[in-house]
């Protein structure tokens, strides 16, 4: 029991700290930067954000100790892939807020919903709940490719 928790918690601190790592090129340039910027319609208020990203990184650290503590034949691929977002996701946060290349950004967003795509798609096969976890992700990352995207194209 206790190796569980340990493994969910590990897990879910290993999302959560990505996830610190990409605010700390956010947080500052919001007030700055992102506050000048022309904004697509359909934009949440800026503090919806942090909550909801909160929810998203912990749901993604449960995924992953759902895989690690499932019995089963390789993990490798569902390693891999779960490591290719995570890193995926901190580098837009660094290019779009830290560096200020939305369109960069967006090809980077790309990447990550195919790199999404293929956690689930490699989750899913050793425990299949996990696409329950992992597609609320999914759709809020599309959701900010096009708050991305039009960003981009209005500045």
């Amino acid at each position: 029991m206790r190796k569980k928790i340990v493994i969910f918690a590990g897990s879910i601190l290993a999302s959560l700290a990505a996830g610190a790592v990409g605010s700390f090129a956010t947080v500052p340039n919001i007030p700055s930067w992102y506050a000048d910027l022309n904004k697509p319609p359909l934009l949440p208020p800026n503090e919806v954000f942090g909550p909801i990203w909160t929810l998203l990184y912990i749901l993604m650290g449960v995924a992953l100790a759902l895989v690690i503590l499932r019995q089963a034949g390789s993990k490798t691929s569902a390693y891999f892939w779960f490591s290719a977002q995570l890193l995926l996701n901190t580098l837009w946060s660094i290019v779009f807020f830290g560096l200020h290349l939305p369109w960069i950004a967006a090809i980077i967003i790309a990447l990550l919903i195919a790199s999404i795509i293929m956690t689930i798609l490699t989750f899913r096969k050793l425990v299949p709940a996990t696409i329950w976890l992992l597609i609320p992700y999914l759709a809020w990352v599309c959701f900010a490719t096009y708050l991305n995207v039009g960003v981009a194209i209005l500045n």
